[in-house]
């Protein structure tokens, strides 16, 4: 099932009074909240639409100024929320990219046909990201996201088709 909102950030904390938040970017790349114009806030009952009226850098955050919000104290009960996009105001994928939450759940089989689990997470990590696999037996089996192992994906199909390089399973014995 695909989800219609994409998580692009948590908020944090307010920032100065005059209803400023800093927002920490859950996104490859935080730059995109330059071209960022409305997002949601996921907050506990309800979901906010806001319109972004700035944005600032500062150390790993986001500052972000919503134009409905000039006051701290109305702003501040969306800490810890998370700030979301829909899909049309997502950044556009290029060919071979994909959305994690769209992945997550998918069959991972080899290019030998076998079954080998479900995909259940993505490790982001400096190299390149790896497909964290659960199977059967609850097991997790780390691939990583390489073009030697990553063959295909097929999202009609659901599936994701890996080949595995010799010993890659030995490496995920306990």
């Amino acid at each position: 099932m695909k989800n219609d909102l994409l998580r692009v950030g948590v908020i944090t904390s307010t920032h100065g009074i005059r209803g400023e938040v800093k927002v920490f970017p859950t996104t490859d790349d935080p730059q995109r909240f330059k071209d960022l114009k409305e997002c949601i806030i996921a907050a506990k009952r309800e979901n906010i639409n806001v319109t972004v009226e700035s944005v600032k850098f500062f150390k790993q955050y986001v500052i972000v100024k919503f134009k409905e919000f000039s006051n701290i104290n109305d702003i501040e009960i969306y800490t810890k929320c998370d700030l979301m996009v829909t899909r049309e105001n997502a950044v556009k994928l290029e060919e071979g990219e994909y959305f994690i939450c769209d992945l997550v759940g998918l069959e991972v089989i080899t290019d030998e046909g076998q079954k080998i689990g479900k995909l259940k997470d993505v490790l982001e990590t400096a190299a390149n990201n790896v497909y964290i696999v659960e199977d059967e037996d609850g097991d997790e089996i780390l691939i990583p996201v390489i073009d030697q192992c990553i063959l295909g994906h097929d999202l009609e199909a659901g599936t994701i088709t890996v080949h595995l390089l010799d010993g890659l399973l030995d490496l995920n014995k306990k």
